[in-house]
């Protein structure tokens, strides 16, 4: 295990995701349930909105401004959507250390989305970039030759890592990124990490094959992606 604090570690997401107002709300965590056992005689399509809260325990939950980005991780989870360190049961908090590792990340999940829709050439999405302080103990894989665990391509060995770390009351895993030049950590809680600031709000251009341009969506700025 090693100490991770990272300043002005990135996260960067859809757009199109609102924050949730419940974990927004000034109520304080331990307050949700009777909130939400009152909203939903109400609202029956709230839990479509706040996911399923029961896979964070109640003392690792996280509210106030910006919350909604670390606990949507954890509370919207499927076996339709895998990851690196999840068969998709169970949340992780996936952040880079800087912007162009979180850039990198983005670009070849948001490809593989658009190759596979077989998506027209465009500006086809915008996405925000997420700014926030990472506080953990994590399980270190950065410069243990864990070739297995960081396949480009397969994420089967490294999801059967992911699971015993968390069984053993892991919190999470630091490791090299496999896409740009920084360092990632996958965060088993919310917790773990400051509620972020909102930075730029990007948009991406496919051309076809992958996406090849990013624009800053406040000034115009378009970056050519080596």
């Amino acid at each position: 295990m090693n100490r991770i604090d990272w300043t002005g570690a990135v996260r960067i997401i859809r757009s199109v995701y609102p924050p949730i107002d419940l974990f927004e709300d000034i109520a304080a965590p331990e307050d949700w349930p009777l909130l939400i056992s009152a909203e939903q005689k109400t609202n029956p399509r709230l839990m479509e909105t706040i996911g399923n809260l029961d896979l964070i325990p109640p003392d690792r939950r996280v509210g106030g401004q910006g919350a909604s980005y670390l606990m949507a991780p954890f509370t919207h989870t499927s076996t339709d959507r895998p990851s690196r360190f999840s068969d998709g049961r169970r949340g992780v908090l996936y952040v880079a250390s800087d912007f162009e590792t979180a850039v990198y990340e983005t670009i070849h999940h948001h490809a593989r989305f658009m190759a596979a829709t077989a998506q027209p050439a465009g500006w086809t999405s915008q996405f925000r970039e997420l700014v926030l302080d990472v506080h953990a103990e994590l399980y270190d894989l950065r410069g243990q030759g864990a070739d297995a665990l960081l396949n480009p391509d397969s994420y089967q060995a490294a999801q059967r890592f992911g699971a015993a770390v968390r069984a053993a009351g892991g919190e999470g895993v630091a490791y090299p990124s496999v896409r740009g030049e920084g360092d990632c950590a996958g965060l088993f809680f919310p917790d773990l990490a400051d509620p972020p600031v909102q930075g730029r709000h990007l948009d991406y251009h496919w051309n076809g094959t992958t996406v090849d341009l990013i624009r800053d969506a406040g000034n115009g700025t378009v970056f050519r992606v080596d």
